[in-house]
């Protein structure tokens, strides 16, 4: 299996060069060259395989042997999710006769990313070592200087997957005051010498687009070698489309033993999947191509909802044009019709569920590439001229996005996207009454409030679903990671009490511990590379406690 860019398509890399490398040198996001088709007889012969079963062979399919033997690939899996809560690694719960919750914050920091973060960062110490053997006594050892940003998540789960990894050093860009205070402890109380956060004034995509601007930026990220832990590393969404086969295994053993009479064949699988950054729900997306039998995709926003306007107008834009005359970079204030009420800075609004307040999603890209090819009006069937020319129509529209702040899509492309997705917003209001009505609900069920946003959305879908349709909604993070927002819908009920209910042991004395972070005072390129050149070199010397640690 070889993959290519997005936007060029030229350039044919391994697996091992596609996870290294992470974003493209054009800009563009790495996809397979073709998606791999499941085993005939795949259904009984995967049934009670367990998630690192799974994940050997799902993960297998993507990555030839010549590069990472079965059983080293099993080694890796296994040493990524010993150190999950759960057994299942990601368990599915019933909520009610058609609802499930799967469950993806288990592992060490508690949040989804940890699914594929601590996999990928055991990847890259894999193929740094095994580089290094091969070089001869005395020459240069290959580093790696990981760059990464955060709405909140990704910062904690990389750091944690990355942490003390020899030949690796890791910045994460944060928007400072714009994460939880459990998500910035979580970051900046690590003190390992690798790691190093930077809190930078601005909104989640001015760090996104600082990163996406030094892996542009061709003769620093050469000296640095710079490695990508955003969703744009094709590795995170392989990662990820393990739970959706493991929770489509799962709810089939549900069905068995509560409805005998009842077959799976028979129903509809809705996934519902909160998503700023368009990760998680394209790994389903990969998964249903593969061939998995799951019905529509469902895209649950907040208030930042380009994912949700482009569904309903085929217009993919930075900011809402039948709503605000304002341009995106000079937004003060909410979109028209936006219910919650709070500031928006660089046309983002601040809202409760802080993951999600992205203006730009990432891996929508990837999406996009799928639909042009699809969508194409060419006759050519030589697969690599239309590689080419859906490479060149995405180019075309990404170069808009960046220049005109939107793009419209063609019809038969909207059309094409909705087939397999559908899409809502969710406000705040709707997001705190849906963790209270599902804190009252039998069994009672506290919903941290990204979660919430998808359980509010597959309520809304619900009413117009026929008798046939199940709903998994993907819930990312643990509620104690958003004490404010669920203490804010929870606080009139008598039987809740957050510290008994909540608070993991982990999470005690989080807030207290001294800080590791690096404030940046500006959304500026220069300043972020100053950091790196300062850090990057003396983080192998720095192991040894030589060089003082920063802290404010």
């Amino acid at each position: 299996m070889k993959y290519f860019s997005t936007r060029g398509g030229h350039d044919l890399l391994s697996f091992e060069e596609t996870v290294l490398t992470g974003l493209a040198p054009d800009g563009g996001l790495y996809i397979p060259e073709s998606i791999p088709q499941l085993p005939e007889g795949w259904q009984s012969l995967w049934k009670n395989y367990t998630f690192v079963d799974l994940s050997v062979e799902v993960l297998s399919m993507y990555i030839s042997p010549k590069e990472i033997s079965r059983q080293e690939l099993r080694a890796l899996v296994e040493k990524s999710y010993k150190t999950f809560r759960h057994p299942d690694i990601t368990p599915l719960k019933k909520l009610n006769d058609k609802t499930f919750i799967l469950e993806l914050f288990h592992g060490p920091t508690f949040a989804f990313k940890d699914v594929a973060l601590q996999l990928l960062g055991n990847l890259f110490e894999f193929f740094l070592i095994r580089r290094n053997m091969r070089k001869a006594e005395g020459e240069k050892q290959e580093r790696l200087t990981v760059v990464g940003a955060t709405s909140g998540d990704t910062g904690s789960a990389a750091i944690y997957g990355l942490r003390n990894k020899s030949n690796i050093s890791i910045f994460i860009l944060h928007p400072k005051g714009r994460v939880s205070p459990i998500q910035e402890a979580q970051m900046t109380t690590v003190t390992d010498a690798n790691v190093h956060n930077l809190a930078v004034k601005g909104t989640f995509d001015d760090c996104q687009d600082i990163v996406k601007s030094l892996f542009a930026d061709q003769e620093f990220n050469r000296k640095h070698r710079l490695g990508a832990v955003n969703s744009i590393n094709w590795a995170r969404i392989l990662a990820q489309t393990v739970y959706y086969f493991l929770s489509y295994f799962h709810l089939r053993r549900q069905i068995a033993a509560t409805s005998p009479d009842q077959s799976l064949d028979d129903l509809d699988i809705q996934y519902v999947v909160p998503t700023g950054n368009f990760g998680d729900i394209l790994a389903g997306y990969y998964a249903k191509r593969m061939g998995l039998p799951i019905g529509k995709l469902v895209v649950a926003t907040n208030s930042n909802d380009i994912l949700a306007r482009f569904w309903k107008s085929g217009a993919y834009e930075k900011v809402d044009s039948t709503a605000s005359n304002v341009d995106a970079t000079q937004a003060t204030a909410p979109a028209e019709g936006a219910s919650d009420g709070k500031q928006a800075v660089g046309g983002v609004k601040e809202t409760l569920s802080p993951a999600m307040d992205i203006l730009v999603s990432s891996n929508f890209e990837r999406l996009l590439w799928y639909l042009a090819d699809e969508g194409s009006e060419t006759s050519t069937e030589d697969p690599r001229e239309r590689r080419r020319q859906a490479c060149e129509i995405v180019d075309g529209w990404m170069k808009k996005v960046k220049s005109d702040g939107r793009v419209e899509v063609p019809t038969k492309v909207l059309e094409l996207a909705r087939r397999d997705f559908l899409a809502e917003r969710v406000s705040d209001e709707e997001t705190l009454e849906t963790i209270r009505y599902y804190f009252k609900s039998e069994p009672s069920y506290v919903a941290d409030p990204h979660t919430a946003v998808g359980l509010s959305a597959a309520q809304r879908l619900a009413v117009n679903n026929p008798p046939s349709t199940l709903q998994v909604v993907l819930s990312t993070a643990h509620p104690a990671k958003f004490a404010e927002a669920v203490t804010q819908a929870l606080q009139n009920e008598p039987n809740f009490n957050f510290e008994r209910d909540l608070l993991p042991e982990e999470f005690r004395g989080l807030l207290d511990r001294k800080r590791n972070v690096i404030d940046v005072e500006a959304a500026e390129v220069d300043l972020v590379k100053r950091v790196i050149e300062q850090y990057a070199e003396n983080d192998d010397t720095e192991r040894g406690g030589a060089i003082p640690r920063r802290s404010v």
